[in-house]
């Protein structure tokens, strides 16, 4: 039934499958409510989509920037309006035929402050395993002793405390029937609480502990390595029903019309998932927040349009960064490291893309440090280890693997994995992609192999038959593989090895720079044929740099010596004041021997320089936060936990001794002006191939115009949708030299173009010439063509088009949408194409459909 007093809204006739043309990201929060994407409205439906996509939208702990902390599945945030305001933005976005997709946390739940306000949460937390809700939550039961009167039933750890238990007891304090220690509020076991305070603690179904017991103690499933997000059981149906009714019900009475599924990795049975949601809502539209890993593909029986999207930005930004500048590039970074007064850096030396490419040693190593002793995920590795010991005990077959071989098995399993993770579903057969990939992670391990090793990849496989512990083990063992891949490489690595931070992005292959033209050809083809509606994107909430800013540090690549040499007189002029960096990359980590107090090192400086260019201009607070993040999750010198404080003082003085540097602010200023009308072109090319290729675009809030954001929370800022209707409104048409007109005319264009005609099938066109490498085009269906300019450094430096001729398919003639310029059918010379500047072209035949 509707919401009190509410009425339903109607529903189109197409909906329950209707797909969108393109969607459009809100980032909701506390400063951007439902209110303001209300108002917003006539902006996004004049800019030319489809769908608006918003964050998650069920009430989230207070003050929620993101909203994945859900806190009461059963009702809309508040803070962001309520289910009133959902209605009405509905309401209007219907009036302005737009539609609503939201943003699903299916995964976890907040552990919040105070507790209280995740009921399920509290209630397990009060009567232990004996709660109705004990089944929502992934808790092993068996990982720590139970309250004394119950030492076999269990409890939950809590690392919630400051400091060890002993030293913080008197922080505690009972106050009716709840125990309080600081802003934390935990409910008190029925009849406990008139007992002494030692007493009582170890009566409770939980223990208080020290937060850092979480590596290797934590008993509950979290997201990654976030103690604050607790799993859910969403495989249960009683679960799922419970978590998703309120937005079942959204969808039945016309308020959504979609869904995007966040980090599907991390559920028991991903397929399992999406086919009891597609049964719930008649198969909407819904899409997958997959990372693919390589040339992974997503499993062909996932009911789901697709992915959201990051195998698009790599195939979009790689055929728009140059393959071999970018080894060249790597070469340079590794001499700028190494480099000292007695031995100047030379940057082409060496091959760094060939095997082994120290891009996979860090990543590698950055599995290696999660599953490691006292690693982030080592409480995960360890439930997995009981689990073997447990089948062991109860299967003579099995039996005799001590723990700490199993540990180091599973741990080298883990980190050869060469994706995120098999699909095992217990009682059917391992898909061939999965075994491939346990076969790939086993012959990653170079040492020598035993029963042992061979007993936990048989496991993991689902390869011993049925039964309690075997399926359990091949879940957790998927599921703990997905948090390894995320912190190891995209947390860990990808802060770790910065040769070009444009590489390093979701989903990204640094060790693989570039596509070429004619793979990312098939991979359209590819995406046409199996997933014609995935989503594609190239800025969303979980970037680490917004796509303009990849675009600028593209450029790098075209130009590694300059780039090379400018970093090193940037560091100079800030005063470098350091060596070789003993300490980098693949050197210890905090705690292990690495030099403190030094401040900066060479790895600090060429990131700061890169994130410099990525993001100009840019405070020096903002530029803190990114240079200081980058630094704790690649935890080598410093860390979340672990902060070296000498370390980010002389790192956080070296940020703002830049900013108050007069004569090296001008130099960087104007090197990112010479590297503007090659990142413009950059720029306005991975918007179009955005636009056109086969999926359907997401937009991220904002990136309509340029934008240059880094990482979150510097990318989740809200964004003045006002600002920008008024500049829609106040330039229908481009204007040479203002890339904000530029980019805003194209967007909409290109846009507009969707929502009106059916784009066709996909077809690589090839230019003929001197500059025809230059040049990406394409056909979609017979009367929509793109061509884009790639690699604009090297064709100016090169001398131009020349007699670059592109062949414009026969028939009537053409018309550039983005100019109103005509062209002809049959070869045309690409220097005329684009002239006056141009890096792009959007060309239709006027009156088809």
């Amino acid at each position: 039934m509707t919401h009190a007093a509410e009425p339903a809204l109607s529903r189109p006739a197409a909906a329950p499958a209707a797909v969108p043309s393109a969607s459009y990201r809100l980032q909701l929060q506390p400063g951007f409510t439902l209110h303001d994407a209300t108002a917003a409205v006539p902006y996004l439906a004049a800019l030319g989509v489809s769908h608006l996509h918003l964050s998650p939208l069920l009430a989230a702990a207070p003050g929620s920037t993101h909203g994945y902390d859900t806190v009461d599945h059963g009702r809309i945030s508040e803070q962001l309006g309520g289910e009133e305001a959902l209605r009405a933005l509905a309401a209007e976005a219907h009036r302005h035929h737009l539609r609503l997709i939201a943003d699903v946390v299916p995964n976890h739940m907040a552990v919040p402050v105070p507790e209280h306000l995740n009921r399920p949460l509290w209630e397990v937390l009060r009567n232990g395993p004996d709660s109705p809700y004990a089944d929502w939550f992934d808790i092993d039961w068996t990982a720590q002793p139970g309250p004394v009167d119950a030492p076999a039933r269990g409890r939950v750890l809590l690392p919630l405390l400051g400091d060890r238990l002993g030293a913080v007891l008197d922080q505690l304090a009972v106050d009716g029937d709840t125990l309080r220690y600081h802003d934390h509020v935990l409910p008190l076991r029925p009849g406990t609480e008139t007992l002494p305070l030692p007493e009582l603690l170890g009566r409770q179904w939980y223990r208080p502990a020290w937060w850092r017991l979480a590596r290797t103690e934590l008993n509950y499933r979290r997201f990654f390595t976030v103690n604050e997000l607790i799993a859910v059981r969403v495989e249960r149906p009683e679960v799922f029903e419970a978590t998703h009714g309120v937005l079942l019900r959204l969808h039945r009475e016309g308020v959504l019309d979609g869904f995007r599924i966040d980090h599907p990795d991390g559920l028991a049975d991903p397929r399992g998932y999406l086919e009891r949601l597609a049964g719930a809502t008649g198969g909407a539209y819904t899409v997958v927040e997959k990372i693919l890993t390589g040339d992974e593909r997503l499993p062909a029986d996932w009911p789901c349009a697709g992915t959201t999207g990051y195998d698009a930005l790599r195939r979009i930004d790689g055929v728009l960064t140059d393959h071999a500048g970018a080894c060249r590039l790597a070469g340079a970074y590794e001499a700028f490291l190494t480099a000292s007064p007695d031995a100047p850096a030379d940057p082409d030396r060496g091959e760094p893309c060939a095997d082994p490419h120290p891009a996979l040693a860090a990543a590698r190593r950055g599995r290696a440090d999660m599953t490691g002793p006292g690693g982030e995920l080592s409480a995960e590795v360890e439930r997995l280890v009981r689990l073997a010991v447990r089948l062991g005990a109860a299967h003579p077959a099995h039996a005799d693997h001590p723990p700490e071989r199993l540990r180091a098995a599973l741990g080298r399993l883990l980190t050869g994995y060469p994706a995120y993770r098999p699909y095992v579903r217990p009682g059917e057969p391992l898909p061939e992609s999965s075994a491939e990939q346990l076969r790939a992670a086993r012959a990653a391990d170079e040492g020598p192999t035993d029963a042992t090793d061979r007993f936990v990849a048989e496991l993991a496989a689902g390869a011993l038959g049925r039964g309690p512990e075997q399926d359990e083990f091949a879940v957790r063992f998927g599921q703990t593989a997905a948090a390894v891949a995320a912190k190891g490489v995209e947390d860990t690595a990808f802060y770790r090895w910065n040769a070009l931070l444009s590489l390093n992005e979701v989903g990204g292959e640094p060790a693989r720079p570039g596509v070429r033209p004619e793979d990312f050809h098939a991979w359209c083809h590819y995406v046409e044929r199996h997933w014609p509606h995935t989503m594609t994107v190239l800025s969303t909430h979980d970037t680490k740099r917004s796509a303009d800013a990849r675009a600028r540090l593209a450029v790098l690549a075209e130009q590694p010596r300059e780039w090379a040499a400018e970093a090193a007189a940037w560091s100079t002029a800030a005063g470098r004041g350091h060596g070789p960096a003993s300490d980098r990359a693949f050197g210890p980590g905090p705690g292990h021997g690495s030099a403190s107090g030094s401040g900066h090192d060479p790895d600090s400086d060429w990131l700061l320089w890169q994130t410099l260019v990525a993001g100009w201009p840019l405070s020096p607070d903002r530029l803190v936060a990114a240079v200081l993040k980058a630094a704790r999750e690649a935890k080598l010198r410093t860390s979340w936990t672990t902060q070296d404080v000498r370390f980010e003082r002389a790192l956080v003085d070296r940020v703002h001794g830049v900013f108050g540097n007069p004569g090296l602010l001008p130099r960087i200023e104007g090197y990112v002006a010479g590297l503007a009308p090659y990142a413009r072109s950059n720029t306005l090319a991975a918007a179009l191939l955005h636009l056109t290729v086969p999926g359907v675009p997401d937009l991220y809030q904002g990136s309509e115009e340029p934008l240059y954001t880094l990482v979150d929370p510097d990318n989740r800022r809200p964004v003045d949708l006002g600002a920008l209707a008024v500049r829609l409104t106040d330039s229908p048409t481009a204007r040479t030299g203002d890339l904000a007109r530029e980019k805003l005319h194209l967007t909409t264009t290109a846009l507009h173009l969707r929502r009106t005609r059916e784009l066709g099938a996909h077809r690589p066109l090839t230019a003929v010439g001197p500059a025809a490498a230059h040049l990406l085009a394409f056909g979609r269906g017979p009367d929509v063509l793109t061509a884009v300019t790639r690699l604009p450094y090297r064709l100016a430096r090169t001398g131009g088009w020349h007699d670059t001729v592109l062949y414009l398919p026969e028939g009537r003639g053409w018309t550039d949408e983005l100019t109103d310029r005509h062209f002809p059918s049959g070869p045309v010379p690409v220097g005329e194409l684009l002239a006056g500047d141009r890096p792009v072209v959007l060309l239709t035949r006027r009156g088809t459909s």
